[in-house]
């Protein structure tokens, strides 16, 4: 869009100059002048007195000023590995209840789903089970031991008590962890008796993203059946160049722009990364000022980072003229020759611009009104 923009401007710029400037090459008398008309050499374009005034140029010199340092970069909407989460079944089972659909809001501690398989029970029947052998060997123990003291049982006895309280408590312990894994707290067990179903909580608040299962299927602990992700924490993640990393300090604003989106969103630097990826770029991490309700992760935006201000050689804007994606400007080298010279456009701040250039232009003038016409001429003639 830029080039041809750029295009039309020029070739507009032409028309119009040829016909002011057509009428240059006779005077009055109908006879020829010696400077009919511009002259083209590479990139230098010699002009005559007449077409100076018909153009109506200005010249000027660079002038130092304090403009916005500002960094351009692009980058990703992302979320802490801690707001995105997978859930897995503990244990294989059926599908027996689930509501989810993606986009549905869930609050940490929200069943799921519900499963069910012969496992569960079984599970929780070994448990009580052992339960009640935790018991019986605690008091055989304690039988034992009073025994002992009295010298009426035999040591190997004693030893053999203590072996099966051992035995059964270790036992008790595992099983009473493995229930807490799925869920389910023993004590809660021992006052309601066994369940037949399995309920999934979910861990965080936040949106379900992915749907991986259905009534009836039949998943396994290696499966992903939901995937969730909190967006109240969601950052932006910005690939800089490695040359404008040592501008950046935490607390910077950082102004962000969606794909096909008009208005800006405001961030801050919060992270700068500490490696340089194959791309030479590193890695920033900036957190919204507001929380944004309507973002999602994996959408992609371009970011300004102002990184505070710095002293530059500016021009005017209109000494700017744009062409096949790159920035040019005009100097003057003396007896109405002009020499278009290719410039780095930086930021811009009440009607001027910074740049950069191969060449030193502080000591010379430059075109400041008349550019894109020069611009026009200089093609046109050397086509």
């Amino acid at each position: 869009m830029k080039i041809a923009n750029s295009m039309k401007r020029i070739q507009w710029i032409s028309a119009v100059l040829f016909l002011i400037l057509g009428g240059c090459g006779q005077n009055q008398d109908g006879q020829s002048n010696e400077t009919t008309g511009a002259e083209a050499v590479e990139n230098k374009l010699t002009l005559n007195e007449d077409q100076i005034k018909q153009i109506g140029l200005t010249l000027g010199h660079t002038e130092v000023k304090v403009v916005p340092d500002l960094i351009r970069a692009n980058g990703m909407l992302d979320v802490p590995p801690q707001n995105l989460v997978s859930i897995t079944a503990p244990l294989g089972g059926i599908v027996h209840e689930t509501h989810l659909l993606q986009g549905t809001k869930v609050k940490k501690g929200e069943v799921l789903v519900t499963l069910k398989d012969p496992t569960y029970i079984q599970l929780q029947q070994e448990f009580l089970e052992t339960e009640s052998l935790l018991k019986f060997s605690s008091l055989e123990l304690e039988r034992q031991e009073l025994l002992a003291k009295e010298n009426i049982n035999a040591q190997k006895t004693l030893q053999q008590a203590r072996n099966d309280q051992a035995q059964a408590a270790a036992k008790h312990q595992g099983l009473a962890a493995r229930l807490r894994l799925i869920g389910v707290e023993p004590e809660e067990l021992k006052k309601s008796g066994i369940q037949e179903t399995l309920n999934i909580q979910s861990p965080i608040s936040g949106f379900v993203t992915q749907v991986h299962i259905n009534l009836g299927s039949y998943v396994t602990p290696q499966q992903e059946l939901f995937r969730i992700v909190d967006t109240e924490h969601l950052h932006a993640e910005i690939q800089v160049f490695e040359k404008d990393v040592l501008k950046i300090k935490v607390g910077q604003l950082i102004r962000l722009r969606l794909v096909d989106e008009e208005k800006e969103r405001s961030a801050k630097v919060y992270l700068i990364g500490k490696e340089i990826s194959e791309e030479r770029t590193v890695r920033v991490h900036g957190h919204f000022e507001k929380h944004q309700e309507d973002l999602l992760p994996g959408m992609f935006f371009s970011a300004i980072i102002e990184a505070g201000e710095s002293k530059f050689p500016t021009l005017p804007e209109q000494a700017f003229a744009s062409f096949e994606e790159n920035d040019y400007v005009f100097v003057s080298e003396g007896k109405n020759v002009f020499e278009m010279v290719h410039v780095n456009k930086g930021p811009c701040a009440n009607g001027f611009c910074s740049f950069s250039s191969d060449q030193d232009l502080s000591a010379k003038e430059v075109v400041f009104k008349g550019t894109y016409e020069l611009l026009g001429l200089l093609k046109n003639t050397g086509e």
